[in-house]
């Protein structure tokens, strides 16, 4: 099993460098006892970066999660299992997917209030992302008014909490249909909250900012029809 250090809290989102003893090598990929390293999943990319080892270092060129496990898939050398090795995440790729997830998460909240459309499949880029929503049909005019929502939102500097909390607690408290939480598979009993305060609360496992303010304006926004009632939002935020 691996701890993954970036699931505690919203604070731990932040870790750009940590320590770690190697307990698996293989051919491609290597494990750890804990990680900062976010794996593929959830639509969000996973992290890149670097280890270190006596005097060596080699790149983390993908992290897949298979379980309670995370394989780091090393380019170069490896280090041998029993090796303290020293982590360092691609910090500028990481801050951009903890911007674009929580930006995410606020347009989610928002079609869903306005239009009563559920996201239906999302991927995020360092620069760019994508959202599917149904059943919706946009306008530009909605489009224009998801913008200035979600500007509006963010200037509101509402902080970001991310705790544990057991199912059955946060269906008394939620709209499970706003939070998604009646796709969860029902065998979930604890679970990975994510909440900005004051407008949403989500399960999700991805790397979050601490507060809104650290998101600038949404600068592009466009739609793609993907289907009878199913609409995608393509959007960028100011640099």
């Amino acid at each position: 099993m691996t701890d993954f250090l970036y699931m505690k809290d919203a604070n731990s989102n932040y870790i750009k460098v940590f320590k770690a003893i190697v307990t698996k090598k293989k051919k491609d990929y290597i494990c750890l006892d804990k990680t900062a390293f976010y794996p593929l999943g959830g639509g969000q990319p996973s992290d890149i970066g670097k280890i270190h080892w006596n005097n060596n270092t080699s790149d983390v060129a993908e992290v897949i999660k298979k379980g309670d496990t995370i394989k780091h898939i090393i380019k170069g050398e490896k280090p041998e299992v029993g090796t303290n090795i020293k982590g360092e995440i691609d910090w500028d790729r990481r801050y951009n997917h903890m911007k674009m997830h929580t930006s995410q998460h606020i347009i989610s909240g928002i079609v869903f209030d306005e239009y009563n459309a559920r996201t239906v499949g999302n991927q995020i880029h360092a620069d760019y992302s994508r959202v599917d929503f149904s059943p919706v049909n946009f306008s530009n005019e909605d489009l224009i008014n998801i913008k200035n929502l979600f500007n509006d939102i963010i200037k509101k500097n509402l902080p970001i909490k991310i705790y544990k909390e057991e199912r059955q607690n946060l269906i008394k408290r939620v709209n499970q249909q706003r939070s998604n939480l009646d796709l969860l598979p029902k065998s979930i009993k604890e679970l990975r909250i994510v909440e900005i305060e004051g407008f949403d609360i989500c399960p999700c496992a991805g790397t979050h900012i601490k507060n809104t303010r650290e998101l600038k304006n949404i600068d592009k926004i466009k739609k793609e029809s993907k289907g009878k009632d199913t609409d995608r939002i393509i959007y960028s935020l100011e640099k």
